[in-house]
């Protein structure tokens, strides 16, 4: 029992990428003897570490935070020395001083694993044997798929080596949708079970092209799930302007190209929060839902007729705090740091920040229309001009919020920005020598910071592209 991570001397990049392309055949090998999560593939990715059990014949792989193990579903071993694996890894963890959860854990973990579990979702399955049938009982699929077809979307399969040369012709394709894609997400990149890494053992793959005219206006790529003789359809991508039914029908001929195959079992990969939740993690859902659609992306899967539901869950050692355990999770997803990934979050969808910005500005603007003029304010014009200027910033910034357009950003960055040199400036010569007390400084020190930061994120956040490309990462 060892982890396997090579020490010693700083090895060359050469040496790296060898010993990590090792590592990797390694795991596959695990993959392909025990490999029974839907996201047992993704293990694979950018950014694992690797735990190798050699008494059960086993391997863990985990994202580590650097105060906690994070593990990617579950064990990839037997599922009879699931238990045994679990207790040896989480005395290794503490050995290292890092908590240890498993994320995307599902019920037969749970079943053979005595550990207190949250659930987090719902995954739908397949048998994709009876897609057809599926497509008959379903008139609405049937429409988007007719529409795609009509409006001139085929389907392809993309043999491995095209994509493998990223100079080929449909590897660069690929690449530069996945960049669009990836663009006009409004969060920001993140890591862990999620991160966008399609091209790793392109061999065990299936990739799948919907164009239009030789034009690439959709992704989507499959992951063996070796176990279940079946497969995740893990990557789906497309185009905002692509015709409606092109994601579909990426998944049709994905899901007839699994049923000639003998495949099984196929999963569209988790819906997050999805289902019957507890309830703070509801709060979690609507409080997340300006920068993920939760709902919509449940209902995309439910209309494709999956016929279960299997639910998801994130498991972890009884005598760890649970908040511990969701923050650990988090700061998994967010490998450079949840700060910056808030920042940067903020940043690729200001619609809500700008929202709170206009209701705090409401009980402001009230404050400042019924303040007493001779204390506050040089002129009574003074105080009507700014009460007058914050009513028109309310309706503006409400109306940015509900649609980005990057000429009215920029016109309320300028306005913001006059706004906070003026009041800066009426501080300095009339509010500031009149200051007796400690809350009168702190009103003028809200009345000048709070126009600066919102004028310095409007600059920031101003120009954004256009929100709408369809798809996930399962």
């Amino acid at each position: 029992m060892h982890d396997e991570r090579i020490t010693g001397a700083p090895a060359t990049d050469t040496q790296t990428a060898v010993e990590h392309g090792a590592e990797h055949e390694r795991v596959l090998q695990f993959l392909k003897r025990y490999g029974w999560n839907a996201t047992s593939f993704q293990c694979l990715e950018t950014g694992m570490s690797y735990w190798f059990d050699e008494q059960a014949d086993a391997c863990v792989a985990y994202a580590d935070t650097g105060s906690a193990w994070v593990v990617a579903g579950a064990p990839i071993t037997a599922p009879e020395r699931l238990r045994e694996v679990v207790e040896r890894f989480v005395d290794a963890a503490r050995a290292q001083r890092r908590r240890v959860c498993f994320f995307a854990a599902e019920h037969r973990f749970t079943v053979a694993v005595p550990l207190p579990s949250v659930r987090i979702g719902e995954q739908p399955v397949w048998d994709p044997s009876s897609w057809a049938e599926t497509v008959g009982r379903a008139k609405s699929l049937r429409e988007q798929l007719r529409r795609a077809r009509a409006k001139g979307v085929v389907v392809r399969l993309v043999l491995p080596e095209e994509l493998a040369d990223p100079a080929s012709a449909a590897r660069r394709a690929v690449d530069a949708l996945i960049q669009r894609w990836l663009s006009s997400r409004p969060m920001a990149p993140m890591g862990f079970l999620v991160q966008l890494d399609p091209f790793t053992f392109p061999d065990e793959r299936r990739f799948f092209v919907a164009e239009q005219g030789g034009r690439c206006l959709g992704f989507l790529a499959l992951v063996p799930v070796y176990q279940r003789d079946g497969w995740l359809l893990e990557d789906l991508l497309r185009e905002p302007d692509a015709p409606n039914g092109t994601s579909e029908l990426l998944i049709d001929a994905a899901m007839r190209a699994a049923a000639d195959e003998g495949s099984c079992f196929a999963t569209l990969g988790l819906a997050p929060l999805a289902g019957r939740l507890p309830k703070w993690l509801q709060v979690a859902r609507a409080l997340g839902s300006s920068f993920y659609n939760f709902e919509g992306l449940r209902a995309f899967k439910n209309k494709l007729r999956p016929r279960r539901w299997d639910r998801i869950y994130l498991c972890y050692p009884l005598d760890q705090n649970p908040l511990l355990v969701f923050y650990d999770v988090l700061a998994a997803f967010a490998p450079r740091g949840l700060f910056r990934f808030g920042i940067e979050t903020l940043l690729h969808a200001p619609g809500l920040p700008m929202r709170v910005l206009a209701l705090l500005l409401i009980p402001w603007t009230a404050l400042l229309a019924l303040a007493p003029t001779e204390r506050w304010f040089s002129a009574g014009w003074v105080q009507a001009g700014w009460v007058t200027f914050d009513l028109f910033l309310i309706v503006a910034i409400f109306a940015l919020s509900a649609r980005w357009r990057v000429w009215l950003a920029t016109l309320l960055a300028a306005f913001i920005s006059a706004d906070a040199a003026l009041t800066l400036f009426e501080v300095l010569t009339f509010n500031l020598p009149r200051t007796r007390t400690i809350p009168e400084g702190l009103v003028s020190v809200i009345a000048v910071v709070g126009p600066t930061l919102a004028a310095a994120f409007l600059w920031a956040a101003r120009r954004q592209p256009d929100r709408g490309g369809e798809g996930w990462r399962g």
